[in-house]
């Protein structure tokens, strides 16, 4: 298709994806589980709404998110709370009808367990939400099993013991452990009450539990089978069509600019917008540090190995606090290496800097040192309760990958737009007059989306409908992961090609087209995948067994160019008639880092993200270490290895050609990728696989018990994990960091005048 004619495919994938999350959207709000007051028979008050969404709020001010997880999604080293409270409301049913049943026998008692276990079930499914007065009538035995629950989880929170939460006392004040079971046994109210109109819960019957009678229904099994035919048609069409339009649609060399040998890049100039970009790099290096530094002590928690020459580390830095940093850190250490990267390519592709860019690029950078500082402040300052009433503002506001406060939350919100005028500043000459598929304006396109999809963090508050809330927390994590950032990002890359001479500029604004059909064609829908269980209508299920599963196509794309793109540095030292030595291409390691991408591309998000897709596979994962798995091998190895690519490509240009340690970098770069495969292979994997076949025999209850977490299968597996770490952090982070924090002061000077040329 001639380029005049790409807009038409852009537009058709822009309105059906908008179409889709804003019916997805509506239909979250229309059919959102109710918030009632729970009632007993006489009709008084047990459970009033207000206490739910008082808990709601205790659950956000503790971090609990970052400990257990709600509806599935959270911290693995906790219960989920949906499935543990389902489990105990059902598991007290039992025993009140068990025990009323009055049997003489031990036939006898078998038979009154199993009448108890239909009778528990039946009422759990029935829906008494009456709409016109906000209420919901518990049975006598079920008010009884709330009184249990708070039972439950005082012992959880205040009184310690190996199976309680890590330090004891966590939680002190008794009102607040009151609202918080009250927030959680309404989580397991809308997992197993029928949704009005259907034939599962709100929650599709999920989690698996069949003490509670809640198993997979007929629309999990149907859509699931839809999905895989999905896959396969989409599969068998996107491979018609590319293998049609090879020669056109690949990384093909045509028209290239001078190839990247040693020689040119040591005599590259930067300009002081460039030179300012060092920066951005090693504080994202250092960060990386911090948040691996708060991954182990997470880990730690995991195998109870925290206490060093008498002194607890939990007591000082609880799992919540912990994890909060590893969460937090890893989206600020990557997103600062994208910013710092972009900013760096703005002079070569329009040929000039902007006067005062610099300055507005200084000032970009304090803002990011602020956000950090608040992250990691307010990451334990909220949660210790140091904040009083402003934990959600200066703190942490409590969602997973949403935490920063309210205050922080803003200025990150302000650094992104001023990073969009930045980026627009920079590329105006390269904009005006040009086809709008320029490299130039795919980056424009990208900034600005990325920012305005930052919006949706704002739109929830601490009093939202939690499955509301939930709706939007996604529309940031997943359309900045799975839609515009791998857009930016397949940007980045195809400038780093063209750059580097590998590619032609026309083969990299065709890639970067073809990226954009795919990603946003099954990414934007392919959000639905991430509402499977937290109490969306059928029909978002129905849309993500579809568009999830076809999120592994761009990604099968990537794989059947993995070879080719692996023989790029060779065969284009060939074509400039040099020996086909690595040494003589200046670029050899950051293309190193570029082919872990696509390695991880098809193991970590292909592989292990395909296996979870499926709703009937999902119904049973969700909750377990196989999203951990896939969440690790994607994050790291893609982005990860992509940001790490993007600042040694920059740095080299940056510092003098003496300063550059190809051998280090070269083991940092196998030590990472080693390291974090045994991690995925020694532990996350084979977990996740234990984890399942807990869920499988007895309900996810059982594989996020501290029982089992503290079983002797699951620990051997954590401590394997030490095995992977070691060689990440002592072969790959710490020489990484060494690396940036002593070559500051080996910068190329910046050259009096602008004698760059645009690329």
């Amino acid at each position: 298709m001639h380029e005049r004619h790409w807009w038409m495919p852009i537009l058709a994938v822009m309105v059906a994806g908008a179409t889709g999350v804003l019916v997805m959207g509506v239909s979250t709000y229309q059919g959102a589980p109710p918030i009632p007051d729970f009632t007993d028979p006489e009709g008084r008050v047990v459970v009033p709404a207000e206490q739910v969404l008082a808990g709601q709020q205790v659950f956000q001010k503790y971090a609990l998110m970052q400990y257990g997880s709600m509806f599935g999604d959270g911290g693995m080293r906790g219960p989920d709370f949906t499935a543990d409270a389902l489990h105990q409301v059902a598991a007290s049913l039992i025993r009140a009808y068990t025990a009323s049943a009055a049997p003489s026998g031990a036939g006898d008692a078998d038979g009154a367990a199993d009448g108890a276990r239909v009778r528990a079930g039946k009422e759990l499914k029935e829906n008494t939400y009456d709409p016109a007065t906000n209420t919901a009538r518990l049975s006598p035995a079920r008010v009884a099993a709330f009184h249990d629950l708070t039972a439950h989880y005082r012992r959880f929170f205040a009184q310690g013991g190996q199976t309680a939460f890590q330090p004891a006392n966590y939680i002190r004040d008794e009102n607040e452990i009151h609202d918080l079971t009250a927030f959680f046994f309404w989580s397991a109210w809308v997992a197993s009450t029928q949704r009005p109109g259907y034939e599962a819960s709100y929650t599709h019957n999920w989690p698996f539990d069949p003490e509670a009678g809640n198993v997979p229904g007929p629309s999990v099994l149907f859509w699931s089978v839809c999905g895989a035919l999905g896959l396969i048609f989409g599969v068998g069409l996107v491979l018609y069509f590319y293998g049609r339009f090879e020669q056109a649609a690949g990384w093909q060399r045509g028209e290239v600019a001078d190839l990247a040998t040693a020689e040119r890049v040591a005599s590259f100039a930067p300009l002081p917008t460039q030179r300012a970009t060092y920066k951005f790099f090693a504080a994202a290096v250092a960060l990386f540090l911090v948040q691996v530094a708060a991954g182990v002590l997470t880990i730690h928690d995991f195998v109870n190995f925290t206490r060093f020459f008498g002194f607890d580390v939990r007591e000082a830095l609880p799992l919540p606090v912990t994890r909060s940093w590893h969460v937090q850190l890893s989206v600020l250490w990557i997103s600062t290496c994208w910013i710092g990267a972009s900013i760096f390519v703005l002079p070569r592709i329009a040929g000039r800097e902007p006067a005062g860019q610099t300055r507005l690029v200084n000032l970009l950078f304090w803002m990011l040192v602020v956000v950090a500082v608040g992250a990691v402040g307010g990451g334990i300052l909220g949660p210790m309760g140091a904040l009083g009433e402003y934990w959600r503002l200066l703190g942490n506001q409590g969602w997973e990958f949403v935490e920063l406060g309210k205050v922080f939350q803003a200025l990150l919100f302000a650094a992104l737009i001023l990073w969009a005028v930045i980026v627009f500043r920079g590329l105006r000459p390269a904009l005006s007059g040009r086809s709008p598929w320029t490299l130039a304006h795919w980056m424009t396109y990208s900034v600005a989306a990325i920012v305005l999809l930052f919006c949706s963090s704002f739109v929830a508050g601490p009093r939202t409908n939690f499955v509301i809330a939930d709706f939007w927390r996604w529309c940031v994590i997943h359309m900045w992961a799975e839609c515009f950032f791998e857009v930016f990002t397949t940007v980045l890359v195809g400038y780093f090609l063209f750059s580097m001479g590998l590619v032609s500029r026309a083969a990299a604004q065709r890639v970067v087209f073809l990226a954009v059909l795919l990603f946003l064609g099954s990414g934007f829908l392919g959000i639905a995948h991430n509402f499977y269980w937290n109490a969306k209508p059928v029909e978002t299920l129905a849309i993500g067994s579809v568009f999830s599963t076809m999120q592994v196509i761009p990604l099968i794309l990537l794989t059947y160019e993995a070879w080719k793109f692996r023989q790029m540095p060779v065969e284009a030292l060939k074509h400039a008639g040099l020996a086909p030595n690595l040494a003589a291409f200046g670029l050899t390691e950051p293309f190193l880092f570029l082919i872990g991408v696509n390695f991880w591309n098809f193991f970590g998000a292909g592989v292990f993200g395909f296996i979870i897709n499926l709703p009937i596979v999902n119904y049973y994962e969700h909750g377990t270490y196989l999203t951990v798995n896939h969440g690790h091998a994607a994050l790291m190895g893609v982005y990860g290895n992509l940001s790490l690519a993007g600042v040694l490509f920059c740095v080299r240009h940056l510092i003098e050609p003496t300063a550059w340690p190809a051998r280090l970098l070269r083991v940092a770069f196998w030590a990472l990728n080693i390291g974090l495969l045994l991690m995925v292979l020694l532990d996350t994997f084979p977990a996740g696989l234990l984890q399942l076949w807990a869920v499988l025999e007895g309900g996810l209850w059982r594989a996020r018990s501290q029982d089992f977490i503290n079983a002797p299968a699951f620990q051997t597996l954590t401590w394997l994990r030490a095995v992977g770490g070691a060689i990440f952090v002592v072969g790959g982070v710490v020489p990484l960091v060494w690396f940036m924090h002593t070559r500051a002061g080996r910068l190329k000077p910046a050259p009096s005048a602008q004698p760059i040329r645009p690329t």
